[in-house]
C-alpha cells in the first residue's frame, strides 16, 4: 500500500503555488470589492478560445450535491503583469456576481447590468480594452480605472508582497508561442452577434450570416471572451 504523500512535499510545486495564489486573490478581492458575498467557486486554468478568461455558472456538482460555478483563466496570457492578470479574475467575478445577485443575461453576455457592476469595482467595460469602446456585446474586455476600487485594492495586495507571485515567473515557451501564432494565423473564428452562429476562416475573410443577413464579426484573440464555457 502506497503511503500518502505529505503536504509539505507538494506545497511548493507549480500547481500548488499557482492555485494557492489564485485562491488568495479571489478571497482578497471578494472581501475588498464584493463585500465578501460571492460564494466559493472552482478556479481553473484553461487555454480556451484564445480568451483571457471565462465564467461558467453551475459547471460542476460534488458527490454531496453541492453546485459550483467555474472561473477559468488562460495561462497563455500570463505574460501580462499581475495587475492585468488579476483584473481578468475580477472581470469573471463580476459575471459570478451577476449570476447570484443580478439577472442572468439572455442574449448579449456582457449586458448593461454587467457593465454597471464592472464600473462599480473600477473596471470599465470596453470591446477594445481602451476608453471609448462599446460597453456591451458578445466580446467585451475592459480597462482599469486609475484610482478606482480595483486599482486601490490591487495596490494594497501589492504592498502585501503579492506581486512576487507565480504569474511573474510563468512564461509561455518560445517554441509553444511560435506554434500558437502559426496556428492562429491560419484560421479565425467569426461570430454572428445576433444569433451567435460561428464559423472559421482565414483572418482576411468576409463572412455573412445568411439567417440574419448581417456581417459576422471576427473574434478578437486578445478579448476577454467571458462566455458560458460551452462553446
Amino acid at each position: 500500500m502506497n503511503a500518502v504523500v505529505p503536504y509539505e512535499a507538494i506545497a511548493g510545486t507549480p500547481t500548488a503555488v499557482t492555485y494557492n495564489d489564485l485562491n488568495r486573490a479571489y478571497a482578497f478581492f471578494n472581501e475588498r470589492l464584493f463585500g465578501d458575498r460571492l460564494p466559493p467557486c472552482l478556479i481553473t486554468l484553461q487555454r480556451y478560445k484564445r480568451a483571457r478568461g471565462y465564467f461558467c455558472g453551475e459547471r460542476f456538482t460534488s458527490k454531496h450535491g453541492e453546485v459550483l460555478d467555474e472561473i477559468a483563466l488562460n495561462p497563455e496570457h500570463f505574460t501580462r503583469t499581475a495587475r492585468e492578470i488579476l483584473s481578468t479574475l475580477v472581470h469573471e467575478m463580476v459575471h459570478l456576481e451577476q449570476k447570484h445577485f443580478g439577472k442572468e443575461p439572455t442574449k448579449a453576455y456582457h449586458n448593461k447590468q454587467w457593465a454597471t457592476f464592472m464600473k462599480a469595482v473600477g473596471l470599465h467595460p470596453s470591446d477594445t480594452g481602451e476608453p471609448g469602446g462599446k460597453e456591451t456585446g458578445r466580446f467585451v474586455s475592459h480597462y482599469i480605472v486609475e484610482g478606482g476600487p480595483y486599482d486601490v485594492a490591487f495596490a494594497e495586495l501589492e504592498r502585501q508582497g503579492f506581486t512576487d507571485l507565480f504569474f511573474d515567473h510563468v512564461r509561455e515557451s518560445d517554441e509553444a508561442k511560435a506554434k500558437r501564432k502559426k496556428k492562429n494565423a491560419s484560421k479565425t473564428k467569426f461570430v454572428c452577434e445576433t444569433c451567435e452562429l460561428q464559423a472559421w476562416a482565414k483572418p482576411s475573410a468576409s463572412l455573412w450570416c445568411g439567417e440574419c443577413q448581417t456581417a459576422m464579426t471576427p473574434e478578437d484573440p486578445d478579448a476577454d471572451d467571458s462566455d458560458d464555457g460551452e462553446g
